[in-house]
């Protein structure tokens, strides 16, 4: 059974934010896809997977010569069907978490969250998209979150981590546009997980209502599933995991 029969049989894919729940999870449901023949798993750290179609590797996205010694590895043996950046930081014990008031805004928290979770991104994008397949449908994806919408932010706060997922959004939509005059079967595209049950939301978690606390494997898989039905006129936006259109 394959999550991504518009891809082309037999395809490649990259993973990049691999040992995080999300990423992980991505792996573990690409390997077993039938349509998939290989699968780059790219982490900071090395993680270990036990199906054979999967290449475990290091990739440091807030280095660039990292990134890009990352794509030239994954495109050994053929260009990439599918790219999807499942990195991000929201907190990290002791020195950085969400902004409640303008009062805790810190100039270095602030610079390291937009390197984290935009430019690391937008250098994926520089070295990654350039070698893509040509000739049919592929798909460059990152994660965003619905904090990032600014028509949709009504409570404030957490101004670091909304920033950086803004700015992701407007990253992926003003590639799209460049990648759209170039390779016009690319689809780029921001997705919105859900709020899923991983140490990036575990803090938060009491706030969840019932039943919208999602396990990774049930996000990624419906976010495959997203992807799978974007097509080119839809590049450059930003969906849900339940496919609905998320306005910036």
């Amino acid at each position: 059974m394959s999550l991504l029969p518009s891809l082309t049989p037999d395809c490649s894919v990259a993973v990049i934010g691999a040992s995080g729940g999300i990423g992980r999870a991505f792996v573990e449901l690409l390997a077993a896809d039938t349509a998939v023949a290989r699968v780059h798993a790219f982490s900071r750290s090395p993680a270990s997977f036990e199906d054979r179609a999967v290449r475990s590797s290091v990739l440091d996205l807030t280095d660039e010569a990292s990134v890009k010694q990352a794509a030239e590895f994954a495109t050994q043996d053929g260009p990439l069907d599918l790219v999807i950046v499942a990195t991000g930081i929201l907190h990290r014990d002791p020195d950085i978490s969400p902004e409640k008031t303008m009062k805790d805004l810190d100039a270095a928290t602030m610079a390291e969250v937009i390197a984290v979770n935009t430019i690391g991104p937008a250098l994926a994008a520089k070295h990654f998209l350039p070698r893509m397949r040509r000739g049919s449908k592929t798909v460059f994806a990152a994660l965003s979150a619905r904090v990032g919408s600014i028509s949709d932010n009504r409570l404030g706060g957490w101004t670091s981590y909304r920033m950086s997922k803004a700015a992701l959004n407007m990253m992926l939509r003003t590639l799209a546009i460049e990648q759209g005059r170039l390779r016009p079967d690319t689809v780029i595209a921001a997705l919105h997980p859900g709020t899923v049950d991983t140490g990036l939301s575990a803090p938060f978690q009491k706030r969840v209502p019932d039943g919208k606390l999602f396990t990774p494997r049930y996000s990624a898989e419906r976010l495959l599933q997203v992807l799978d039905q974007l097509q080119a006129a839809d590049t450059g936006g930003f969906f849900a995991y339940d496919g609905s259109r998320i306005e910036f």
